[in-house]
């Protein structure tokens, strides 16, 4: 049994007890280049400050794009495992800047990483991480899955499973999951609900093949929604505002 997905949709009590929220590099940087956005951190800590306080635990994996792509350079001749490596030192960087904020919030905050380094952060060690959650902090889980060759919306999956959380909430720019991106093609049809094999057959970009597939493989449910709603986190958890549930 997963740390409580409750039937409920659509009320004032929230509907799972225990989620992973996956942050993309992207959102951090709100409408900059490249970087990080203090507004939008700040922002971002918001929102989970008022789903920690409903009393649901929280845990988190962030994306590095805003800082360093592994793909994309990789693309450009870098060997593709040193390049993921520096993605990866990325997404650490992206963590302690959350953490930093979370903490200014009065939010108590741990960043666990897959790639030791002891000086700045707790290795990942999963027994510790769910002890943690269960005092009340949240854990950002930073370095990905510590290898190459995987994105960090499969170390989201592959954490909400370890995790044995009720659902994973992908963050994006929109409101839901689209056929096209709705910011290129205004006509593009949003889903309410999709199922595991609608998002792979359709080929949808949501996340990976690999993180629907493992978020299948455990009966995770994703819900997709827009970080830059006020309260639109702790609307979601709550069955509420605008999101696509995959299931």
């Amino acid at each position: 049994m997963h740390a409580g997905a409750a039937p409920n949709m659509a009320s004032n009590k929230p509907m799972y007890n225990r989620v992973l929220l996956k942050i993309s590099g992207e959102a951090l940087m709100a409408d900059r280049e490249f970087g990080l956005d203090p507004a939008m951190v700040s922002q971002v800590a918001t929102e989970i400050k008022s789903v920690s306080s409903l009393g649901v635990e929280v845990c988190l994996v962030i994306g590095g794009g805003n800082i360093f792509r592994g793909v994309s350079v990789s693309a450009e001749g870098m060997e593709r495992a040193s390049a993921d490596y520096m993605g990866m030192l990325a997404t650490v960087m992206n963590a302690l800047a959350v953490q930093s904020a979370l903490e200014l919030a009065g939010v108590a905050t741990r960043v666990q990483s897959a790639i030791p380094m002891n000086a700045v952060c707790e290795p990942y060690i999963r027994r510790r991480a769910a002890r943690h959650m269960e005092k009340g902090r949240v854990v950002i889980f930073a370095a990905g899955t510590g290898n190459p060759y995987f994105t960090t919306d499969t170390a989201a999956a592959l954490r909400a499973s370890e995790m044995e959380c009720g659902a994973l909430l992908k963050a994006t720019k929109v409101d839901g999951v689209y056929e096209a991106d709705p910011l290129l093609d205004p006509d593009a049809e949003r889903y309410d609900t999709l199922s595991y094999m609608d998002v792979l057959s359709r080929d949808l970009k949501v996340m990976d093949a690999a993180a629907i597939s493992l978020a299948r493989e455990n009966s995770i449910p994703i819900i997709v929604f827009s970080i830059n709603e006020k309260d639109g986190f702790a609307n979601v958890i709550k069955g509420n505002g605008r999101f696509t549930l995959i299931s």
